[in-house]
């Protein structure tokens, strides 16, 4: 497992493409956070960082499956994969390897922007008058989320030899789990079902973790979500036993 991680992590950073893709993430967020009068903490006149913590989950959309696309899909096309599982790893430690490759890439993206915080904490009328549980929390959110998305995507990417439509199934899945069910419970009438379907989705386990309340049972839905979307991967790369 140890050694399909390192292999993803030298793999990922041996190419332009890795530091394009972290850099357009901190472009896009410093613009939305500082340059965009819509969402500029400069022009919202609070010390927080809030518009931060409600883009980034849309940019981690097309940002993952960038990153994951290519995880078995190019080396199903390239014939390597048959070969790395001829090594004596299992299926299993195949995909979590894959899966903490991606999450620590995720973790590294997400590093830099702990200058926004200190921007922010320097700059308030009264220095320091940020809510730092808030942060901490959302932070705690934006990785779990971001965890998501990537057993998210390492699915997709298992599911074909086409890094394109691996990405574009991977953008929808991370689009319908995040906001879809919020939208199908606002067509139903049904108040119960309404809940119950809000509950399914990834945003209002976001949202409650991003207010600086870690719940057991949000914990526990992010660690489950990412088990079962590991194990589905795992049964597909299986099916070529079968």
């Amino acid at each position: 497992m140890l050694a399909i991680f390192y292999k993803e992590i030298g793999s990922f950073f041996s190419s332009l493409v890795a530091y394009i893709t972290i850099a357009a993430f901190l472009v896009i967020t410093g613009l939305f956070l500082w340059v965009f009068p819509e969402s500029s903490i400069l022009d919202y006149g609070y010390a927080g960082l809030d518009s931060f913590f409600n883009i980034a989950p849309y940019i981690f959309m097309f940002l993952i499956p960038a990153i994951t696309m290519r995880s078995f899909a190019e080396e199903r096309k390239d014939g390597t994969f048959e070969l790395l599982a001829t090594r004596p790893v299992t299926d299993y430690d195949i995909v979590v390897g894959k899966f903490l490759a991606s999450v620590a890439i995720i973790m590294l993206t997400l590093i830099p922007t702990f200058i926004y915080y200190i921007t922010v904490f320097q700059l308030g009328v009264t220095k320091g008058n940020v809510d730092t549980g808030a942060v901490i929390g959302s932070y705690i959110g934006l990785f779990l989320l971001g965890s998501v998305f990537v057993s998210l995507g390492l699915f997709a990417s298992s599911l074909g030899k086409n890094q394109v439509i691996a990405f574009t199934i991977a953008v929808f899945l991370c689009f319908l789990f995040f906001s879809g069910f919020d939208s199908f419970s606002q067509i139903l009438s049904l108040q119960s079902f309404s809940s119950f379907l809000t509950g399914l989705g990834i945003n209002q386990h976001y949202q409650s973790i991003s207010r600086g309340v870690l719940d057991t049972r949000d914990l526990i839905y992010f660690l489950s979500f990412c088990a079962l979307f590991i194990l589905l991967t795992k049964t597909i790369l299986g099916s070529r036993k079968w």
